[in-house]
């Protein structure tokens, strides 16, 4: 890999991982087109998604830094520091600390559960890719018909936020997309649209962390300085990126619906099936 793939993959994860159209089936279509996935070492591919997520995680962190300093504070002071407090009785910022870790458990569970299966070549099958953005925007075109859009982050409870979580586990499916699966469930559970959104990103973050460090770490073993370059490069590129594409779809769903997002999903699955068809892939 060089330098302009590093730039262009990048760019690809950074625009891609927040908006719900799949980084992973862009990514993966993108390193089949440039010859960049070695079927005798899968694992390697999965390093590279995973470690460049963390780029999207810093564009993530800074774009919520002001949630990100209260939260945690509300937390601790609520939780250990004082009395503790029924969580239904504690302010919305510590609230908000335990539906973040509380959506996280599941993915956490199936991640390493289904550890082998990420990491071998049935996640790169560009067959399972393409079923999978078209499967995803039919449940999201549903989900827009049955929303109520009346909850904002006040108004999310422990309920919804495992629900949301187990919808965050569906995103091991290469082409389901992490965003689209849990704004998903958002919207089926009555979230308004920016809310849906913004709570998908907040509890993204521990997952993105503890699989982007886990990668990075398992990937020392066969990588040299021109890869640890390659990386660094490709996840500043994402973290750009992934914040400019924060900022447009929390703006973009305060007024629109997700109806573009399915429409591309769809076109993309079935171009995608055809190229496999007919051998251009």
């Amino acid at each position: 890999m060089d330098i302009i793939q590093a730039i262009i993959l990048g760019l690809i994860q950074g625009l891609t991982e927040f908006i719900p159209i799949s980084s992973t089936a862009h990514l993966t279509i993108a390193g089949q087109l440039m010859h960049l996935i070695d079927p005798s070492q899968p694992e390697k591919w999965t390093s590279f998604m995973a470690v460049i997520q963390l780029g999207t995680l810093v564009a993530v962190l800074l774009y919520f830094s002001k949630e990100l300093r209260i939260v945690p504070v509300a937390f601790y002071n609520e939780n250990f520091h004082t009395v503790r407090k029924k969580i239904s009785e504690q302010s919305d910022d510590s609230r908000l600390g335990w539906l973040i870790i509380l959506g996280s458990v599941p993915i956490f569970a199936f991640g390493l559960l289904l550890k082998k299966i990420i990491e071998s070549n049935l996640t790169k099958d560009l067959s399972i890719i393409a079923g999978s953005l078209i499967a995803v925007a039919i449940i999201m075109f549903i989900a827009e018909k049955f929303a109520s859009l009346k909850k904002d982050m006040t108004k999310i409870s422990v309920k919804d936020s495992i629900i949301i979580g187990l919808a965050q586990c569906l995103a091991l499916i290469p082409g389901s997309s992490r965003s689209g699966t849990t704004i998903t469930a958002g919207l089926f559970l009555g979230l308004k649209r920016d809310t849906a959104a913004k709570f998908s990103f907040l509890m993204s973050i521990p997952a993105i962390f503890a699989s982007g460090v886990y990668q990075f770490y398992q990937s020392l073993a066969y990588i040299n300085m021109n890869d640890i370059l390659i990386l660094v490069i490709s996840t500043i590129v994402a973290g750009i990126s992934g914040y400019a594409s924060i900022a447009f779809l929390i703006k973009f769903l305060k007024t629109r619906t997700t109806t573009i997002f399915v429409i591309y999903r769809i076109l993309l699955g079935i171009v995608l099936f055809g190229l496999i068809i007919s051998g251009g892939l």
